[in-house]
C-alpha cells in the first residue's frame, strides 16, 4: 500500500506498479523548479479521444514524519479508485487523465511545474487531499452554484453524506491551477465539525478545539489507523456519481 512505502521514491514506485497493473501507460515526468527536483506521474484513463480533458489528481509526496496515510495516500487512493471506475465505464463527453504530483509539501511545486512546462490545460482539474474519514464531503469551488457543486451536493445527499462547499479551503494543488487561470476544484472527506476549526487555523487564529486533521497530518499519528475505509468508499461513490452527472450536463 502507498502509506506503507518507504519515502517518496517508494510511494512513486508503488503508484507506478498499481497503474501498470491497471493496464495503463504511466508517464514519469521529471521537473526542476525552485532549486528542487521531482517527478510527476501522469496517465490517460480513456474516453472520447477528441473530447475536453477532465484531469483528476492528488499529491503523493509526504513530510518526513508519520506514514502520510491521510496526507496524502488517502487522496492518491481516491484518484486510483476513480481512475479504475472511469476506465471500466468511460465518461461520454470528457476524456479522463489522472495525475500524481510530487513536492506539494514543498509549496505545490509539482503541480505548478506541470502548468509551467506545457502540461495540457484541462476543462477542469479535480484535486483530492485528505480524503480519509468523517461524515462530510468538503469541496473548494470558486463558484458557489457551479454545475459540479450542485451535482456533488445531490450525490452526497444520495449517499447519506453531508456536503459543504465554498472558496475558503486549505492550500493544496488546486491553487496552482487557479493561479494560472485554469479551472479547478478540490475535495476532502472529514468530519463536518472540523471544517470551521480548520479554517480558523489556516486564518492564523487559535480555534477553541484542535480539529482532528491538524492532530494527524504532519505528525507521527498520520498512519493507516486513522483512515476510515468505509467512509472513503462512500465518498468515492458520491464523487463518481457527481462527475458523471457533471459530464452529462456539460453536453
Amino acid at each position: 500500500m502507498l502509506a506503507d512505502a518507504d519515502g517518496n521514491n517508494g510511494r512513486r514506485a508503488a503508484l507506478q506498479q498499481r497503474l501498470g497493473a491497471m493496464g495503463l501507460h504511466v508517464r514519469s515526468v521529471p521537473f526542476e523548479s525552485r532549486n528542487l527536483s521531482g517527478v510527476n506521474l501522469l496517465a490517460d484513463i480513456g474516453g472520447p479521444a477528441e473530447a475536453p480533458m477532465l484531469l483528476i489528481g492528488a499529491h503523493y509526496d509526504k513530510v518526513n514524519v508519520g506514514r502520510g496515510a491521510t496526507d496524502n495516500a488517502s487522496g492518491s487512493a481516491t484518484v486510483l479508485a476513480l481512475g479504475e471506475r472511469f476506465r471500466r465505464a468511460p465518461l461520454q463527453h470528457h476524456r479522463v487523465a489522472i495525475a500524481f504530483w510530487d513536492l506539494e509539501e514543498r509549496g505545490l511545486v509539482g503541480s505548478a511545474a506541470y502548468i509551467a512546462n506545457g502540461g495540457t490545460k484541462p476543462a477542469l482539474y479535480v484535486n483530492f487531499d485528505v480524503f480519509a474519514w468523517g461524515d462530510t464531503l468538503w469541496m473548494m469551488s470558486p463558484e458557489a452554484d457551479a454545475p459540479l457543486v450542485r451535482a456533488s451536493r445531490d450525490a452526497a445527499t444520495a449517499e447519506g453524506i453531508h456536503f459543504v462547499a465554498g472558496e475558503q479551503y486549505p492550500p493544496t494543488d488546486h491553487r496552482a491551477f487557479l493561479k494560472a487561470g485554469w479551472p479547478a476544484v478540490s475535495y476532502s472527506l472529514v468530519g463536518g465539525d472540523e471544517i470551521p476549526l480548520i479554517l480558523e487555523e489556516f486564518a492564523g487564529r487559535q480555534p477553541a478545539k484542535t480539529p482532528k486533521v491538524m492532530e494527524v497530518i504532519h505528525h507521527e499519528a498520520d498512519t493507516m489507523d486513522q483512515v476510515d475505509a468505509q467512509a472513503a468508499v462512500r465518498g468515492v461513490d458520491a464523487l463518481e456519481a457527481a462527475l458523471r452527472a457533471w459530464d452529462m450536463a456539460a453536453h
